[in-house]
């Protein structure tokens, strides 16, 4: 009885940990896509030390947490009158972790420790470069405009990738572009979020051309917290949230 008992236990101990093993979800081995955008518009000036400090914190933040394996890419991109065509920078990781598949614990270990060291300095090049873009100066006739729409083309050129697509705005998200079917925010910006609300969903019928999948989307606005209304309008926020969901984003964050 006691043999039977203990062969038992042992049964369910297997079983148990074969369940275990079975229910562990394997690594997301998927790259993921950074995109940034930069507002070099005239209306957001990073020499300003709470605007600077933010988007240096945030630049870290973006990079720690996304840039963690091979294949891993980020993209830098300028957000002014020729956004679409502002592309600053673009890095991909090149680090990977290779362990043999019948090392044992020892070189596993080894492996581990090399990936990290080399993931680590890769890291510090990429925040390095980013940081560089940051404090860049936009001198030319293009800081007069802010075009955010034309990021869209190139969140839908990353979607393609099959990758994790992150999108990160380091801008105040006023919209300003003249012209026909066009806003402009600094000029006649929503009066209220019912009206940002309508415009963003007629906006969105003229946008929807561009398929951008279910990125990540933060916008990091770049206001202190005691700004106000006037300053820190939340009718343009609500606007790009509406135009992001009727464009099929789930996942929109403020900051």
């Amino acid at each position: 009885m006691k043999r039977a008992f203990a062969f038992l236990l042992l049964t369910l101990i297997g079983c148990s940990s074969d369940s275990e093993k079975s229910s562990e979800k394997p690594a997301d081995t998927t790259p993921n896509y950074t995109l940034i955008f930069m507002d070099k518009s005239v209306s957001v000036n990073v020499n300003n030390n709470f605007i600077a400090q933010k988007y240096q914190q945030a630049i870290n933040d973006i990079i720690d947490q996304n840039i963690r394996k091979k294949d891993d890419k980020l993209e830098v991109y300028f957000i002014h009158e020729n956004t679409s065509k502002a592309r600053a920078l673009s890095l991909t990781t090149r680090s990977a972790l290779e362990v043999a598949e019948n090392a044992n614990q020892t070189d596993r270990e080894a492996a581990q420790t090399a990936f990290d060291l080399a993931l680590s300095r890769e890291k510090a090049v990429f925040r390095q470069r980013t940081l560089q873009q940051l404090v860049a100066q936009n001198a030319g006739r293009s800081n007069r405009d802010t075009d955010i729409w034309a990021s869209l083309p190139v969140i839908a050129r990353a979607n393609e990738s099959g990758s994790n697509v992150k999108v990160y705005y380091l801008s105040d998200m006023v919209e300003s572009v003249q012209g026909a079917g066009r806003r402009d925010f600094h000029k006649t910006p929503p009066k209220d979020n019912g009206q940002a609300e309508e415009w963003a969903k007629k906006d969105a019928e003229s946008l929807k051309r561009h398929t951008l999948g279910s990125p990540d989307v933060t916008m990091i606005l770049p206001f202190e917290p005691n700004a106000s209304v006037k300053e820190n309008n939340p009718a343009v926020t609500q606007y790009w949230q509406t135009l992001f969901a009727e464009l099929g984003v789930t996942n929109v964050e403020e900051l």
